[in-house]
């Protein structure tokens, strides 16, 4: 064994991970295919390969090559082949792709023009369906002409409320439909049309007679986004039905493999973004109410744990058993994503992956007798495992990032329970530096998660690894307001922010103090978007934090107000009224009416195409700053959205971490009192 001494993570480790994501099982159960990402350091470009590994010998191997995007990897119901999507012809258009699994070239299958958001294969394997939009006839017609091409776009005519998205810009005046495509040849059929509506998350019935997909058929869907409901259509379309559920938001339904039963994920009543999602049943023939049946439990069905990585781990629509008596989903608790199943006979729950970490993406063979699923730790980007269902046995079968892993200390981890400001149980976590030593003492870092109704927990955070390296005690917790505690846990910041979740914090940072490793006239704190608002509440109101960072935040909720991409929906969070029939509500909760109270040196960091939270958020907290004569700063990344920190450029999420660096470095350490 090498006795080479490991080194810490850098910033620059960034161009070395390979990241998997969207793991599938084959029919069989013999083989798994899965996408891989990686990054060109020369040119700064992400690219995709696919993956495949055995379920009984390893190793993995590559399966697709090339300089594309090659994602979302589909089984044929034979095993055959693998569908996936591809720009491989075109860099700006992907298409749907096939190829054959033992061996042959890769066929394209569409021709489309706009973009595919979703897609299966029918169960004979004959078709593909899809959930997708197609290009504006502008902007068709501009990409044929260069002249007008060169030009640009002359105007922009808004007449929809919701009209930009972060991280894609200016919506297309198309909406998403229902497509079918011909696996054959690719003869595409649009089965459903609306200048107003969307039909997204389609699925077929187990006989490929039907579709069930979601649809907001409301007045103005912008301005009822909650109004939700399901619909079955015929494969050949025609006329939809809506199956009667409660009013609410719904996720992707799936009918049962008996073709009884529609499940999906939901929760009851509009404008209440703390509720619980649940599990819900409805029949297809609509001879009885849809029931809750994860509705005893307190618990959030989601998979968000958060990271700092591109491409989370997504949340899977509710996955039937075989025999159509059991629903599996995922539940973000207590700093883990895990893996539960439901009973459709008593609404009895029982844990399937309750391992420490995040599972994402999971899929079973046809028998239901191999699970493979992605799993990440707080020490592992992730991999893909198998698990025999009838012994409970998992069993490893990736190693992505291995020699990368090897060559790093990253430092001790403690997991911790303590009592927040109302005796409440709080959840935190403590990073150390590699060769920590207890007997000195150490500037340390909290970290603010975003949200906010999400939560930090048990998944791989490079920011703080890095952070960690350079000498710091990294600390986050999960305060009141996000998931994963429960439902009162959720809602207790509800038309409430900076109360008490600045409550939580403070008592954490009370019992970080009170370590004796901790340099307390020295501690810094950073967080975007939600943990950018928290900061920016911090400086104005406590001096105890002698450097911060504000990211990507919200510092004043008027004139957020329809500057966001989530647009007035905001309210819904806020009371549920807007601004000017109660002004002094948003303004009582707005970090900028406190600014005047600050003394910290803070360092503002925002992109310049965010769309969540726009950039005259953090230029009001700089000016402000600056006017006030504290020291401050302003990076600023050109064309990067709200998630830059996780899925921008490379190189310039490596310049925000060195930022970030350079200002805890000045202000925490350089013998600066």
């Amino acid at each position: 064994m090498s006795s080479r001494k490991k080194g810490s993570i850098t910033a620059e480790d960034l161009y070395a991970v390979k990241l998997i994501s969207d793991c599938r099982t084959s029919p069989d159960g013999r083989h798994v295919i899965f996408s891989v990402q990686r990054v060109d350091k020369k040119t700064e470009k992400k690219y995709s390969d696919l993956w495949a590994v055995s379920t009984k010998k390893g190793p993995a191997r590559q399966f697709t090559y090339g300089d594309y995007s090659d994602t979302h990897p589909r089984w044929s119901p034979d095993g055959t082949e693998i569908a996936f999507i591809s720009n491989r012809d075109n860099e700006k258009q992907p298409q749907i792709y096939v190829i054959p699994f033992h061996g042959g070239e890769a066929r394209q299958v569409t021709n489309l023009k706009g973009t595919i958001r979703t897609f299966e294969r029918s169960p004979d394997g004959n078709q593909f369906l899809c959930s997708f939009r197609k290009k504006d006839k502008e902007e068709i017609e501009r990409e044929k002409d260069e002249q007008k091409k060169k030009l640009g776009v002359v105007s922009r005519h808004i007449t929809r409320v919701f009209f930009k998205e972060d991280g894609e810009g200016f919506l297309p005046k198309e909406r998403w439909h229902i497509w079918t495509v011909k696996a054959r040849n690719g003869k595409a059929k649009q089965l459903t049309d609306s200048e107003l509506c969307d039909e997204v998350d389609p699925h077929w019935s187990p006989d490929g007679r039907e579709i069930v997909f979601c649809s907001n058929r409301s007045k103005d869907p912008d301005l009822d986004p909650d109004a939700i409901d399901i619909f079955v259509i015929p494969a050949k379309g025609g006329e939809f039905r809506k199956i009667e559920t409660p009013p609410g938001p719904k996720m992707p339904p799936r009918f049962s493999p008996d073709g009884k039963w529609i499940a999906y994920f939901g929760h009851e009543g509009k404008g209440l973004p703390w509720k619980q999602t649940c599990v819900w049943v409805v029949p297809v023939e609509g001879s009885g109410k849809a029931r809750n049946l994860t509705e005893k439990y307190d618990f959030n069905v989601s998979s968000w744990t958060i990271n700092d990585l591109p491409g989370m781990p997504p949340m899977m629509p509710p996955t039937w058993s075989h025999d159509s008596k059991v629903i599996y989903f995922q539940v973000a608790h207590q700093g883990d994503t895990v893996l539960k199943s439901v009973s459709l006979e008593d609404a009895s729950v029982e844990s399937v992956i309750g391992d420490k970490g995040v599972v994402g993406s999971f899929t079973f063979d046809k028998k239901n007798s191999n699970l493979t699923y992605f799993h990440a730790g707080m020490k592992d980007f992730g991999q893909i495992w198998v698990r025999d269902v009838t012994t409970d046995h998992s069993r490893q079968l990736t190693n992505m990032n291995k020699k990368l892993l090897q060559s790093l200390e990253l430092g001790e981890i403690e997991e911790v329970w303590f009592k927040g400001a109302s005796g409440n149980d709080l959840q935190g976590w403590i990073l150390k530096p590699p060769e920590f030593d207890e007997s000195k003492k150490y500037p340390s870092i909290l970290e603010i998660h975003g949200g906010p109704r999400v939560q930090y927990g048990n998944f791989f955070m490079h920011e703080f690894y890095y952070l960690a390296a350079q000498g710091y005690i990294v600390y986050f917790c999960n305060p009141r307001g996000g998931q994963g505690y429960g439902e009162e846990h959720a809602k207790s910041i509800w038309n409430d922010w900076g109360t008490v979740d600045y409550d939580d914090l403070m008592a954490w940072t009370d019992y970080i103090e009170k370590k004796p490793y901790i340099n307390k006239e020295r501690m810094g704190v950073t967080g975007g978007s939600y943990g950018g608002y928290m900061t920016n509440w911090i400086i104005g109101h406590t001096n105890r934090f002698k450097a911060a960072v504000t990211q990507r935040s919200v510092s004043n909720l008027i004139s957020m107000y329809g500057s966001s991409d989530f647009n007035w929906f905001f309210q819904e969070e806020f009371g549920n009224e807007p601004p000017w029939e109660n002004m002094e509500n948003y303004w009582r909760q707005s970090p900028i009416k406190y600014i005047g109270n600050a003394t910290t040196p803070t360092l503002v960091i925002h992109s310049e195409q965010d769309l969540r939270c726009a950039i005259e958020q953090d230029e009001q907290v700089f000016i402000a700053l600056k006017k006030l004569g504290i020291d401050t700063e302003m990076v600023r990344f050109p064309e990067e959205p709200h998630g830059l920190s996780r899925g921008g450029r490379t190189d310039r999420r490596i310049e925000r971490l060195q930022h970030i660096k350079r200002w805890f470095d000045h202000y925490l350490k350089d013998g600066r009192k």
